[in-house]
């Protein structure tokens, strides 16, 4: 069996370095490659980047247009050759070295989909902005009405997909409204879909966090659109 981490990166340069290091050197029973797709960076992230070239975990993709997380992931996916798919920020809110709970549920062939839950569970998380966490509750809640799932966190960024069933999505969304429309996708295709709890270490905006109010309005979007309109 083979992992490909899907690295989107964008303007990460106090951070990229740490997190390449982490997914490369945790301990996993499977075989990994990494695959980072650079979405314009300007930062001197890109200068990074290059010099990872020829390492043989590793693949590099440049984006010469900054096009947004759900454009990066698609080129990300289209470049991996794992068994499994799993998503990794290039930012330290999450942790690699949660990725054997991740992984468990589809190594014991229980599931083919699983998603990380930051609100499920005892793990540790730092203490940060109350309406984010409103607003992630409340996108949750409204694309469990679509879906009709019972998921406690559609937002999060730790997702693995079996490769054989991320192959049967054609992602739309460029920004952060991959989120919802993969979701709501997922859910259509009727797979095991599992959910763990995880720890997370969210950074404020001064520290470089990205997201914003409009994204949640895109997010609202994506959900009605894909979850409603495309069923």
């Amino acid at each position: 069996m083979k992992l490909s981490v899907i690295m989107p990166c964008y303007n990460e340069r106090k951070t990229i370095f740490e997190i390449v290091q982490q997914v490369l050197t945790v301990e996993l029973p499977v075989e990994r490659e990494l695959v980072i797709v650079d979405d314009c960076s300007t930062d001197g992230t890109r200068d990074y980047l290059h010099s990872l070239k020829g390492h043989c975990a590793i693949k590099v993709v440049f984006h010469d247009v900054n096009q947004g997380k759900g454009a990066a992931l698609r080129t990300g996916f289209q470049h991996a050759t794992g068994d499994m798919v799993l998503i990794q920020d290039a930012d330290l809110e999450y942790d690699p070295h949660e990725y054997i709970k991740l992984l468990k549920p589809i190594l014991d062939g229980k599931a083919d989909v699983v998603f990380g839950s930051r609100f499920a569970g005892g793990e540790s998380h730092r203490v940060l902005y109350f309406w984010h966490s409103l607003g992630n509750r409340f996108l949750t809640f409204l694309s469990n009405m679509f879906t009709n799932l019972n998921l406690t966190d559609m937002e999060v960024c730790y997702k693995v997909f079996k490769k054989s069933v991320i192959d049967q999505i054609t992602i739309e969304e460029d920004r952060f409204g991959f989120e919802p429309e993969v979701t709501a996708k997922v859910a259509r295709l009727n797979c095991a879909i599992y959910e763990v709890g995880i720890s997370y270490y969210g950074r404020t905006y001064d520290e470089g966090k990205k997201i914003s109010w409009r994204d949640g309005v895109r997010a609202i979007y994506a959900i009605l659109k894909y979850g409603y309109f495309q069923r």
